[in-house]
């Protein structure tokens, strides 16, 4: 098969922002040792690798899920969801033409009809994942830093919503913002905590 594709995501812990899935089907003739586990390497390397995947001849798509879908649909099947718009987004790109083979990154394959193989740690063990990973990662991280323009006082260009002790603090202090996912401990104590008491309904005289 020519048109193998590597799915991965990034973002599934943080307490804000979406997740994000790339698909990447690499160029026949490129080096694919240079591609590894994106959280193995540093943050410009990723940069680094990302440029060279933009003019590699790879084909690349991306999908996200934000954090309203993630309330409505628990974090798994958005992530799912966000590799199933990463994969439509690739064959987009790709004139219109699926991969003919999907490696996934996980236990889990994604709800779409095209043969796919689901691999436990699959940054390490397929390039193509791998390279999906770097994609994944830092089209998230620049999210997360446009998210600090507009909410700089959560120090998201930082922790990129993870629940670091700096978030977690920022959050008893300000309360959530749009971006963060309510479902989630850390987040959901909040709103909780906020609810009114409702009123006691009267049944009868007393």
């Amino acid at each position: 098969m020519t048109l193998v594709a590597g799915v991965d995501e990034a973002g599934r812990g943080p307490l804000a922002g979406p997740v994000v899935a790339a698909c990447v089907i690499l160029p026949q003739n490129c080096a694919y040792q240079v591609f590894r586990d994106s959280k193995k390497l540093t943050s410009r390397q990723r940069d680094q690798l990302f440029e060279v995947l933009q003019h590699n001849g790879a084909q690349i798509g991306v999908g996200q899920a934000g954090p309203r879908e993630i309330e409505e649909l628990n974090i798994l099947q958005a992530s799912l969801l966000a590799m199933k718009r990463a994969l439509a987004d690739c064959t987009a790109a790709n004139n219109g033409c699926p991969p003919s083979y999907v490696l996934v990154d996980g236990t889990f394959t994604i709800p779409v009809a095209v043969n796919q193989l689901p691999l436990v740690k699959g940054e390490s063990k397929s390039a193509s994942i791998a390279a999906a990973s770097i994609i994944a990662k830092v089209t998230r991280d620049r999210l997360m830093a446009e998210a600090h323009r507009h909410y700089p006082q959560y120090g998201f260009n930082r922790h990129q919503g993870y629940p670091t002790k700096e978030h977690r603090q920022a959050i008893s202090c300000h309360g959530p913002c749009p971006f963060h996912r309510r479902t989630f401990r850390g987040v959901a104590e909040f709103f909780a905590a906020k609810m009114p008491v409702p009123a006691p309904t009267q049944h009868g005289l007393w």
